[in-house]
């Protein structure tokens, strides 16, 4: 593929990308032999209007309202993140546009994320930070990963990169996945949601890292967290809306589970008056289980990918494909 290929899609980056991330990708695409001029990065609002008639494909942040009105020729949309809650869904499949997300990107950061909370939890360097804070001396017993049990609910990238790094350390991994036909080897023992709760009662820490959709909305509530137990620690890195966060709440506070470690909430940024953040038992993270230096050198991977799918008109070649 060449500059000069006349009949060569027309890829937009939405002005919700930001116009420096644009920018970047932008120039990383033109670095993998797409056409200069079928790449717009659009920094304004202005400018998205002015493009966005004639963009076979559409990359974006948030999707600003009316825009899809205005994108005449839109096949494609492909988001940055690996939830697509945020968007219309049902339109988009109404209008036979594609839609293809980032999943795969934010695999090894929020493995590696994972991790550290799990190694918190067992090894007690939450409680230990907060006594450094207070000048405090108190000798803690730390436990072994290796031995222990992690249930892993959803799992795609996330979650297959949360099942090595937690084979790796020796523990037991449970995953929970509608597809069992698709479930990694790495995994020990495979469940379908409908035996969530036997997972629950066999896991020492229960990591949810599933997509939010209308069956996983509130997946979680106080059944769940009674079966994980006064042993148990959540984790999770999916949305705030799987589980039912007044639920965890009282959970935590009456210690009916050992802790939980949040990087995303039903409301964020968490309210300051939010009772999660003055929990012993709770580490707190600021949505950023995802954040890599590496992130735009992998979207530009699926970007030039998707694209060249989309040149050749074969569409089951999108990777990543949700709709």
């Amino acid at each position: 593929m060449t500059a000069s290929d006349a009949d060569a899609p027309t890829l937009l980056f939405c002005h919700t990308v930001g116009p420096d991330r644009g920018a970047d990708l932008r120039d990383r695409l033109l670095d993998r032999g797409l056409p200069a001029d079928r790449v717009v990065a659009a920094a304004t609002p202005a400018e998205t209007d002015e493009h966005v008639a004639d963009a076979d494909g559409l990359v974006l942040g948030r999707l600003p309202d009316g825009l899809l009105d205005r994108a005449d020729s839109l096949r494609w949309v492909q988001a940055l993140s690996s939830g697509t809650d945020y968007l219309p869904l049902d339109d988009l499949r109404e209008r036979g546009v594609a839609l293809t997300n980032a999943a795969g990107v934010h695999a090894e950061p929020i493995g590696e994320q994972v991790l550290g909370y799990l190694l918190s939890f067992e090894r007690n360097l939450h409680a230990l930070g907060r006594q450094q804070a207070e000048h405090r001396w108190e000798r803690r017993e730390g436990g072994e990963l290796r031995g222990k049990t992690v249930g892993v609910v959803g799992v795609g990238a996330i979650g297959t990169r949360v099942a090595e790094l937690a084979t790796a350390f020796g523990m037991d991994v449970w995953g929970v996945k509608r597809d069992l036909d698709t479930m990694p080897a790495v995994v020990d023992e495979a469940r379908t949601p409908d035996a969530l709760h036997e997972v629950c009662l066999a896991a020492d820490y229960l990591v949810l890292a599933c997509p939010l959709t209308d069956e996983t909305e509130g997946l979680i509530g106080g059944d769940e967290l009674r079966l994980l137990g006064g042993d148990g620690v959540l984790v999770n890195v999916a949305r705030g809306e799987v589980c039912d966060q007044k639920a965890l709440v009282g959970a935590l506070r009456s210690h009916l589970i050992r802790g939980a470690a949040l990087d995303v909430f039903e409301e964020e940024p968490l309210p300051q008056d939010s009772r999660l953040w003055d929990l012993s038992n709770t580490i707190i993270t600021p949505h950023v289980a995802g954040n890599t230096p590496h992130k735009p050198e992998r979207w530009a991977d699926i970007l030039a990918e998707n694209y060249r799918a989309l040149a050749d008109g074969d569409d089951t070649e999108l990777r990543n494909r949700v709709l």
